[in-house]
């Protein structure tokens, strides 16, 4: 049915999310081993809430079918990577490819995967867009115990749905190194019909870049704009591009300040708008951008035949980047989001925040043909090649006239029927305020900066309502752990969704999977600022 593959080894970089808030939560993980990781969850502080291994998560897992166990096997480790175009960087990586070699196994069997920690810091490794058991979820101080350096820790847990997701640390910013792969849940009844399939993941990239790393740029982010607020706090936004200040003040269009010092020159980005965005775009400047590890001047390569039928399957792996994706010369019919299928969908453009996944149809036309990746709002572009026949590359300045053609943004798409969350009345509405700003950089979640032992209490069987309220003038993809939930209407089955400022986005989902479970903002620098918190489930 298929020839697989990404077809490309990526450079990695991205150890996303936990870290600083430590034990914050009193006796969280008390029963975890005191050897190098710890599953399982320990005490989670209040005894009247699930256990992350305890037995209703235990018997949550049992209701997944269990076919063959699947083993692999991951090594995080420090290594130098080849981007393109001369450039090497050293960094963080699973192996030494970017992304990290994908992960392949089908639905309803069990993955066995053990990560061995080289790196020179404890580490995670979270699986983004599973259902699966809460003690397999990776957010240490949380669900686990972080993986000590030198340490390794199997992952076992069984897959219930099929779908395109990927995985990473939840350790501070280590996601914005290397550190991120695919992985693709292949469905043993797989509905669709292609003759190829291409694996693509985007990222931004600094890691190594004149002495910079993500831990710097958090460093230079959490010093805040004084006076030069561009986002704190309440309301601002609006649907034509408004929400804020205007970023090209004092001449500072898209381009970031100087700065002297060992960790490289400045990050902090000025001036990058975007009207899909509702207005600012991105907190960061970024050196590279990247499909498939590689900058545009030197692309990854896919090769088919003229007419074959190409399954796309899109990652957003970045850390502060909006990417709008063409494929130059062709319509593509979007037929999953965040790995459940839609209602087919013809369009010329996607926009995917961090997190997020498209999968797409195209019948591939005869010749070369640019897949370009804009970084929306920043002015730079990354890009991969689809060549069926021959002739010369496009420029790596060519711009796909399909990018300013017809755009699918998710609230534009209906789930299919197979997975259409049945009409019911909430039970319980959780309201999350999305507060903060670039000012103070004081990120947080209804005012309160992520502790572990903070909870939002749902009980298992019920139809919960999520309000994200925006009174930020920043956009945020918002990324639930463990579950997915459904946009208005009939929308989409999705696991993270961007909110616009000033705007507010409602999903149900259903409570059906027990544990301790993340929301939070998917741009690296605001969920490790604080704009994390934890749906819990009560026993």
């Amino acid at each position: 049915m298929r020839n697989s593959s990404l077809r490309s080894s990526l450079p990695s970089r991205r150890g996303v999310l936990t870290a600083g808030a430590a034990l914050a939560g009193g006796g969280l993980l008390a029963a975890c081993s005191d050897d190098g990781g710890g599953s399982g969850g320990g005490k989670s502080g209040d005894k009247g809430y699930v256990d992350p291994s305890g037995k209703e998560v235990k018997a949550a897992e049992a209701k997944r079918a269990a076919g063959r166990t699947e083993t692999k096997k991951l090594t995080a480790t420090r290594t130098r990577l080849d981007l393109g175009d001369g450039t090497t960087v050293p960094t963080w990586a699973y192996g030494d490819e970017l992304p990290g070699k994908e992960v392949r196994v089908t639905a309803g069997s069990t993955l066995a995967l053990t990560l061995a920690n080289n790196l020179p810091q404890s580490t995670s490794l979270h699986w983004h867009g599973l259902a699966l058991r809460n003690d397999m979820d990776g957010v240490p101080d949380l669900t686990q115990r972080a993986i000590k350096p030198g340490a390794d820790f199997t992952y076992r847990f069984r897959l219930a749905h099929p779908g395109t997701y990927w995985f990473h640390p939840h350790s501070g910013v280590q996601q914005d190194r290397g550190l991120y792969a695919p992985l693709i849940v292949e469905d043993p009844k797989e509905p669709l019909k292609y003759d190829e399939e291409w694996v693509v993941v985007l990222d931004d990239w600094v890691d190594g870049v004149d002495g910079s790393t993500p831990d710097a740029v958090l460093a230079e982010l959490s010093k805040g704009m004084g006076g030069m607020d561009h986002g704190d706090g309440g309301g601002g936004g609006d649907d034509s591009g408004g929400g804020g200040m205007d970023h090209d003040m004092h001449g500072m269009g898209g381009r970031a300040e100087k700065k002297d010092g060992k960790d490289g020159p400045s990050r902090m980005m000025m001036g990058a708008t975007s009207k899909l965005l509702g207005g600012d775009a991105g907190d960061v400047k970024y050196p590279h951008y990247l499909v498939n590890g590689r900058t545009p001047g030197d692309p990854r390569t896919f090769r088919a035949k003229p007419g074959d039928r190409i399954r796309i399957r899109l990652i957003n792996a970045g850390g502060d980047t909006a990417f709008r994706v063409a494929l130059g010369g062709h319509r593509m019919t979007v037929t999953h989001t965040d790995g459940f299928p839609v209602t087919h969908t013809e369009t010329d453009a996607l926009l995917l925040g961090m997190g997020e996944r498209y999968d797409v149809l195209v019948t591939a036309k005869d010749g070369v043909f640019p897949l370009t990746a804009l970084a929306e709002g920043k002015k730079e572009t990354a890009r991969a090649l689809l060549r069926t026949g021959g002739g010369a590359a496009p420029s790596a300045k060519t711009r796909p006239k399909e990018l300013d053609g017809k755009l699918v943004t998710a609230e534009k798409l209906k789930a299919d029927d197979s997975v259409r969350l049945k009409q019911a009345r909430p039970d319980r509405t959780l309201t999350f305020k999305l507060t903060g700003g670039m000012a103070k950089y004081d990120w947080a979640i209804n005012g309160e900066k992520y502790s572990p032992a903070q909870r939002h209490p749902v009980r298992a069987g019920e139809r919960v309502r999520l309000r994200f309220v925006n009174t930020t003038t920043m956009w945020h993809p918002m990324h639930l752990h463990g579950h997915t939930f459904a946009l208005p209407d009939g929308g989409p089955r999705k696991d993270t969704a961007i909110v616009l400022p000033g705007k507010t986005l409602t999903a149900d989902l259903d409570a059906d999977n027990p544990g301790l479970w993340m929301i939070h903002c998917h741009n690296v620098y605001h969920s490790e600022s604080g704009m994390m918190t934890v749906l819990a489930y009560r026993r």
